[in-house]
């Protein structure tokens, strides 16, 4: 049976979002070279992105400046706000969209939270950088904080997690208390299990099935199933067909928020999915 999401606040600093009634989507935008954009994106392309996913119905847009994955020399803070400050100030008063940064670097975080962004996506946790909270608290700014096994630079070598559900719910457990104990209000809190960081295909499988464990710390859960390694092929459209298996059984293992690639194509999934989900709220 599905997992039925009650209704939570999540406070940001000039709004609420009510989350549990319908699953809310994270639109990603990379605004550095990667594989897809092997040039970095400038602010005029990121801003008719960001314009065409909000008519797509992104409820936040994620901006990213350095790569998390395997192969990418870490940025500096410099070198990260360089590409990150010339598109937020294209943005600024063109976008209503909750805006998001992702980044596990405190100096990074302080600037774009000054420049209005209003939410903090951060891959480690808060166990590279702890002194990121600060910032967070500092603004009133929502928090998003990642699972992650070892570092991009060393995923490769990792064996197997033990009990790889039971230790993410441990880790994000102990993430939610180092927020809170910087000072950061519960309901400013949401956490990611990590798809693919430094799990392998199976294990991520088993996050997806179990899930509702995650459930236990109180705090709601975002996923970010696309793009991720649930498929052994190199085949694009079968890697978005695994994608949309994902944000399914994410959405009915009591996800509230999906992080997602292609939103054009993943959001009537996401429809389905939320339908399905209302079915057994009514059944109850």
């Amino acid at each position: 049976m599905a997992i039925i999401r009650r209704t939570i606040d999540w406070k940001l600093k000039s709004r609420t979002l009510r989350l549990g009634q319908r699953t809310f989507i994270i639109a990603p935008i990379p605004i550095s070279p990667i594989e897809e954009t092997p040039r970095a994106l400038d602010p005029e392309r990121v801003l008719a992105i960001a314009l065409k996913y909000e008519e797509q119905g992104a409820d936040v847009i994620d901006l990213g400046a350095e790569p998390t994955r395997p192969g990418f020399k870490p940025f500096t803070a410099e070198e990260e706000l360089a590409r990150l400050v010339p598109v937020l100030k294209r943005l600024k008063n063109r976008i209503s969209t909750p805006l998001c940064v992702s980044t596990y670097k405190a100096a990074v975080a302080e600037e774009v939270l000054k420049m209005g962004v209003e939410i903090i996506n951060d891959p480690s946790g808060l166990t590279w950088e702890p002194t990121l909270a600060k910032a967070v608290l500092a603004h009133d700014a929502g928090l998003i904080l990642n699972h992650m096994r070892g570092r991009p630079e060393s995923w490769g070598k990792l064996p197997p997690a033990k009990d790889v559900v039971g230790t993410v719910a441990k880790d994000l457990d102990a993430a939610v208390h180092r927020a809170l104990r910087a000072g950061i209000e519960k309901f400013r809190l949401v956490i990611d299990p990590g798809l693919g960081f430094g799990k392998r295909k199976e294990q991520n499988y088993e996050i997806l099935g179990r899930m509702g464990v995650l459930g236990g710390i109180g705090v709601p859960v975002m996923v970010g199933p696309t793009k991720k390694f649930l498929i052994n092929t190199a085949n694009e459209r079968e890697q978005q067909f695994a994608g949309a298996a994902g944000v399914t059984a994410a959405i009915l293992s009591g996800a509230y928020i999906v992080r997602i690639h292609d939103l054009e194509a993943i959001k009537p999934v996401i429809t389905v999915a939320d339908g399905i989900l209302n079915q057994w709220r009514n059944d109850r």
